[in-house]
């Protein structure tokens, strides 16, 4: 089960078998193999923060639900094997020159809309790996509008996985662009745990979700490079405090950025996709 909720996680990657994977990039075809009962025997070198591995083990401890050694051993196992596959990810955004960002936040917050509002600038060529338990209905409206996206449907996963990014990567015309988003399930706790291979974290909090949310979900928010705190043509009609969001956010990350955003009527896009270019340009 998913340490953070205890769905249901069908993890591929802790089965006793050798996993393989042979595909073509820029013309040429390789292949790789990943035995995923003896995650040890790897040695792909691949560079990743370690800092935000090493939390994940010590929340695995902490927590009181999750006492049973063997528990313990499993979910170690997946988060090991999901983070070598999180840096061969990596790598392969890094060697196309490729930014690559986690979009996360609870249902609803507006991550297709913003993404939708960042492809009507035009300003950047980006392309879209969309997670959610069931349907096609997100990756439609980014097709839509011109974008290349493909669609992983989770079913009873409540986040994203580096193995499924992975996969998802073959579907993608990835020569050229200049940004991947990884638009995770809608869950403000379990995909903040899981290293997918991107660059950086975006988390999204909408108004009508409420300012308290930074304090009552920690780990997301502590995971985000970046806020966006969307929907802000409601502040009116909600007891909603940006200050107060904000501040509780940078009590648990004095580092994160902050962009005000209103996706339907453009506030706050032109300096969403500055900052967009300004990242890219840092690569």
């Amino acid at each position: 089960m998913c340490k953070d909720c205890g769905c249901s996680i069908n993890h591929g990657q802790i089965k006793e078998s050798v996993h393989s994977h042979e595909h073509t990039h820029d013309g040429h075809t390789h292949a790789h193999s990943h035995h995923h009962d003896d995650h040890e025997h790897h040695d792909h070198p691949h560079a990743h923060e370690h800092d935000h591995h090493e939390h994940r083990h010590e929340e695995i401890h902490a927590n009181p639900q999750l006492n049973d050694k063997k528990t313990i051993a499993v979910i170690t196992k997946i988060l090991d094997a999901n983070d070598t596959q999180a840096g061969h990810n990596r790598e392969h955004f890094n060697e196309h020159g490729v930014l690559a960002i986690n979009l996360m936040s609870s249902p609803g917050s507006g991550k297709t809309t913003l993404l939708e509002a960042t492809i009507d600038t035009k300003a950047i060529k980006l392309a879209v790996i969309e997670g959610d338990l069931e349907t096609n209905q997100d990756a439609d409206r980014i097709i839509a509008k011109g974008a290349p996206a493909h669609q992983i449907a989770t079913g009873q996963a409540c986040h994203l996985d580096a193995f499924m990014v992975h996969e998802g990567l073959h579907h993608l015309p990835i020569e050229g662009l200049d940004v991947v988003f990884i638009e995770n399930v809608g869950n403000l706790v379990c995909p903040a745990s899981y290293d997918v291979g991107t660059h950086f974290n975006v988390v999204l909090l909408s108004v009508p979700e409420g300012d308290d949310k930074p304090a009552k979900y920690p780990v997301m928010f502590r995971a985000a490079d970046v806020l966006l705190i969307t929907k802000c043509d409601l502040l009116p009609y909600f007891d909603f405090s940006i200050e107060k969001a904000v501040r509780e956010a940078r009590k648990l990350n004095p580092k994160v950025d902050v962009i005000e955003i209103d996706s339907k009527c453009g506030k706050g896009i032109d300096t969403w996709v500055n900052y967009l270019k300004m990242k890219k340009a840092m690569r």
